[in-house]
């Protein structure tokens, strides 16, 4: 049993291990038995590896990082997965130095911020011989696979039903200074937060037939998409502010809500503990592939290029939206 744990282990590297989602991986790559070897990041500030991987290299120059992992493969000890947590814009270079370097990868959300980069990956992916794997945390949340079982069990409804999906995670001045904040490098506030919300929707819906996008802006983004079934609102924003009060915040003072003809369905619990079953399906072979990705970005990218219009009827848009235009109206 022992020799044969040791022969199923694999060799991960890690790009962006600097930043605020790297240690998920970390945590997941320690609790299932495996080897961090290497780690990248152009930030030194890096102490969080000695809670997972103390004994990881690590480096501030891609070249340097690039030379360790030739070595290692000369050696016969070849890193088997790259773990691509670098902001967005950059996801797409290093998948293809990834996949180029003979190791599988798995990518944080958004896989790439414009889905004209994908045929590109899927071209490569194949030429290699090797696979790319979204991270799609919330297709392994309890509630959202118990929403999904329940429509596909139910009788069809001769209407759509209504969705109105809320995300208010807060954030400081600092997220406009960042890369996060320009819209060429994080894809905007939609694909940056939403793209998870976006990819349940469509895992659980199917198509979306057609969408609106009502309003866009520095610090939220708002619009309805229909589905054969289903008409979804949907409410993003970073600024805490325009979270219902003292309604759902978590600790963080994030607020999430998907309430379906008005009967919510709590998935904010276990939100952030998914990344290790994540892996775990990744390293069974079970896990999401490129190709699972791609209709959410498809749809985000279809979004961005779309110039926002407010509802007639600012009843039609989400609740949130049509309640703070009338009271604050603010600029699209």
């Amino acid at each position: 049993m022992e020799e044969n744990k040791v022969h199923s282990s694999k060799r991960f590297a890690l790009i962006g291990g600097s930043g605020y989602i790297a240690p998920r991986h970390y945590k997941a790559i320690r609790d299932l038995g495996h080897e961090l070897v290497a780690v990248y990041d152009v930030s030194d500030s890096i102490g969080v590896l000695d809670q997972y991987a103390p004994s990881a290299y690590f480096f501030t120059s891609f070249e340097r990082f690039d030379r360790f992992l030739d070595k290692q493969r000369q050696h016969g000890a070849s890193v088997t997965h790259l773990v691509v947590c670098s902001p967005n814009h950059l996801h797409d270079a290093h998948i293809r130095f990834g996949l180029r370097q003979g190791m599988e990868v798995i990518c944080e959300k958004p896989i790439v911020v414009d889905s004209k980069n994908l045929e590109g990956l899927l071209l490569l992916q194949s030429k290699s011989g090797k696979r790319v794997h979204p991270i799609l945390q919330l297709r392994k949340h309890p509630a959202v696979v118990a929403w999904k079982n329940q429509l596909g069990s139910a009788s069809k409804k001769t209407s759509p039903i209504t969705i109105d999906l809320t995300y208010i995670t807060p954030r400081g001045n600092w997220y406009y200074a960042s890369w996060k904040g320009v819209q060429e490098k994080s894809g905007g506030l939609a694909t940056n937060i939403g793209v998870h919300f976006f990819d349940m929707l469509l895992w659980v819906l199917g198509p979306a037939l057609d969408f609106q996008v009502h309003a866009r802006s520095h610090d939220r983004e708002a619009g309805l998409i229909l589905f054969n079934n289903a008409r979804v609102r949907y409410f993003l924003s970073i600024d805490g502010a325009t979270a219902p009060k003292d309604q759902g915040r978590t600790a963080t003072g994030s607020y999430r809500s998907l309430r379906i003809d008005n009967h919510e369905v709590t998935f904010s619990d276990g939100f952030m503990d998914l990344h290790t079953e994540v892996y775990k399906d990744i390293l069974d072979n079970k896990g999401c592939f490129l190709a699972d990705a791609k209709p959410a970005i498809e749809l985000l990218t279809k979004m961005r290029g779309v110039t926002p219009i407010l509802p007639e009827d600012l009843d039609e848009g989400h609740p949130l939206l049509s309640s703070q235009q009338k009271k604050h109206p603010f600029s699209l």
